[in-house]
């Protein structure tokens, strides 16, 4: 008796272990869930893991430990719109003739700016919808709707099964209360809203895909997650502001510092309930921000400050050293801090200091590791490779406009941290030029990543050929020239 109940035992704990066996394999054939995470307004040095040493943002952290992180990623444009539309459709924004944020019609007809991007352009989302993913869309959208323009395409019309976005979308929305721009975007209807403080958005993004994910059930899903806590005014919790005081007398640094905890604490929530799930492992998840930290003239205008403040003014997030801000095609205004993470798939605790990859290349990558067909005249360039953990030298150029439109663009308040309203990456070396051909700058990017020391003069060769192939491509884009300087 005894023996044939340690048989049936044994028995049990075989099927036990056969049938956990088998889902694991089952779960590994499975195609990969993908999470993009996508900040607003997040300066390449904000994260402690790039060099922050205010603030400890461990949950990032330690998501970056876990993969791959790279220190030369690139967005396409220094301002929200346009940076989003690259991500989302791999091409330069100028061909869809957004190349400044999207404001009310008339500002746009004025600057030759779209209300919004034409919903028959192929998406990331349209292509893995396409492919038998479930997609979602929660936080900032800015590829249309706000402000007057309310009959634009939902985010739906772009692939994505669900959205909840902000006050510059359309659709189910949050919004926050005491807020220009959030009653405006009330008047508008077209979906349903939800009021709540800026301190909690994350927090109820966060909570709305997480709820989308537990119902995908067994189809995988693609989650573009896009907080706006870093983009100014920071708004936190008041109480969390205290901590902060003896950090910094910087009053916006204060708010600063503790919306950026906050957020860190909101991804590590994300993280481990995906953890906890069971969806973690078998997930890509992508981290970058869309421009530069803030640079309006007001954090450097004394009337706006304490009367009992005596600090520098200065305006708050890091850049780790890089010149410029957002609105600047200096380094500060444009590279980003980015990791990828994929468990068994791209090592941990990798720094690749040598790929070159910007946002336009996430699509056709993303493409290239799900086994679908890359889209044809798509911009960006397959780094799937550098992902997995083989750096890559050989790379196309990256060309960037800012402020070269009519009708005027928003600056840096800090005069310091003005361009030339276009630039080139080809290699280590940066070119940054006006598109009347004024200003010519060329840095080392290697040997000078502040971009100090501008030697132009001394390689006029390989200046002229750099100028040539980014002035070509301006002239390429659907927009008109202006004499703008960007001045």
């Amino acid at each position: 008796m005894n023996k044939m109940k340690n048989f049936i035992r044994l028995f049990l704990i075989f099927t036990v272990l056969v049938t956990i066996l088998s889902c694991d394999k089952n779960e590994a054939r499975k195609p990969p869930n993908v999470v993009i995470i996508f900040i607003d307004d997040m300066g390449y040095g904000d994260l402690s893991c790039y060099g922050n040493v205010a603030v400890k943002t461990p949950n990032m952290d330690a998501l970056a430990s876990q993969g791959v992180r790279f220190t030369n990623f690139y967005v396409n444009s220094p301002i929200c719109s346009p940076s989003r539309v690259a991500l989302n459709t791999g091409t330069y924004p100028m061909r869809h003739k957004i190349h400044s944020y999207i404001a009310s019609s008339t500002q746009n007809r004025n600057r030759a700016m779209a209300d919004f991007l034409d919903p028959s352009v192929m998406t990331i989302a349209r292509t893995l919808s396409n492919n038998g993913y479930a997609t979602g869309h929660f936080g900032k959208w800015h590829m249309g709707g706000g402000r007057d323009l309310g009959d634009v395409p939902y985010p739906t019309d772009y692939g994505f099964d669900k959205s909840f976005v902000a006050f510059e979308g359309i659709g189910d929305r949050l919004l926050f209360p005491n807020h220009g721009l959030s009653n405006q975007s009330e008047k508008l209807g077209n979906g349903e809203i939800v009021w709540a403080p800026k301190h909690a958005s994350t927090s109820i993004y966060i909570d709305s895909a997480l709820t989308f994910v537990r119902n995908c059930k067994e189809q995988p899903f693609y989650i573009n997650l896009c907080p706006n806590d870093v983009h100014d005014p920071h708004l936190p919790e008041l109480s969390s502001v205290e901590k902060w005081r003896s950090a910094t007398e910087n009053p916006y640094e204060q708010k600063f510092f503790a919306v950026l905890e906050e957020l860190d604490n909101q991804i590590g929530r994300l993280v481990s309930e995906l953890d906890k799930i069971g969806k973690l492992e078998n997930t890509i998840i992508i981290f970058a921000s869309d421009n530069g930290p803030t640079d309006w003239p007001y954090y450097y205008n004394s009337e706006r400050y304490p009367e009992d403040y005596t600090g520098k003014l200065y305006a708050p997030g890091f850049t780790g050293g890089l010149s410029g801000r957002k609105w600047s095609l200096f380094e500060g205004g444009i590279r980003e801090p980015f990791f990828v993470y994929w468990k068994g798939h791209f090592p941990a605790d990798k720094v690749d200091e040598k790929t070159i990859v910007s946002a336009i290349d996430i699509f056709p990558s993303l493409c290239s590791l799900l086994g679908i067909e890359i889209p044809e005249d798509i911009d960006g360039t397959d780094k799937s490779q550098a992902f997995g953990g083989t750096e890559m030298e050989d790379v196309p150029a990256i060309m960037w406009e800012y402020a070269s439109n009519p009708g005027g663009s928003i600056l840096p308040g800090n005069k310091k941290n003005i361009s030339p309203n276009l630039a080139i990456r080809q290699g280590n070396w940066k070119l940054l030029i006006n598109a009347d051909s004024t200003d010519i700058m060329l840095f080392n990017l290697e040997k000078d990543p502040g971009e100090k020391l501008n030697l132009a003069a001394q390689n006029t060769e390989l200046a002229g050929e750099m100028v040539a192939q980014i002035l070509a491509w301006r002239r390429s884009m659907p927009v008109d020239v202006s004499d703008n300087k960007g001045e």
